[in-house]
């Protein structure tokens, strides 16, 4: 959405506009998830020559997700708060399941969140640090993105990334939980 309106109608040209997880499921990412406890699903498609500033508008297209992810998370954090407070004379059964989903949906949103901004290509912490970083050093950086994924796997499953992430996800959660 954001990249449409910086002028970008790849994404409104593919249907991809859409809340439809359909629409955004990888079969690849799908079929890893099971099997390597890891999935993704399809990048949505962005092009930056239709932007005024590319660099510049990348950034806020890449912080957009995220973004998201944390307003979802309060959202679901004031849900579960209301719901505690006045319990809206919802039976315990309904209830409890409610009060579970919704503090899954903070963990879930805060950990996208914070790993979709972890620098390392095709996550979207990459994309924003391409724009910040000077020429010189963002034609350097660029020539990993090839690995990136190789990367990420092999920080995920030797425990680094978990390590590196976790206290932030917790900081987070703490903060929106309050």
């Amino acid at each position: 959405m954001v990249a449409y309106r910086l002028g970008d109608p790849t994404a409104a040209q593919m249907g991809r506009l859409t809340l439809n997880p359909l629409k955004h499921l990888d079969p690849l990412g799908v079929i890893a998830f099971f099997v390597m406890k890891i999935g993704w699903a399809k990048p949505i498609p962005v092009d930056p020559r239709y932007f005024k500033n590319p660099q510049q508008d990348m950034i806020w297209v890449s912080l957009a997700g995220p973004a998201v992810n944390l307003a979802m998370a309060v959202v679901s954090a004031l849900a579960a708060k209301l719901i505690a407070l006045f319990s809206l004379g919802l039976p315990v059964f309904i209830l409890m399941p409610l009060m579970q989903m919704l503090v899954a949906s903070i963990w879930i949103n805060i950990m996208l969140a914070v790993f979709n901004l972890v620098p390392i290509p095709p996550l979207d912490g990459s994309k924003i640090l391409l724009g910040l970083l000077p020429h010189d050093l963002a034609a350097f950086y660029i020539r990993l993105e090839p690995y990136g994924f190789i990367i990420l796997l092999v920080l995920f499953y030797t425990g680094i990334l978990p390590r590196l992430i976790m206290p932030i996800i917790s900081f987070a959660q703490a903060v929106i939980i309050g």
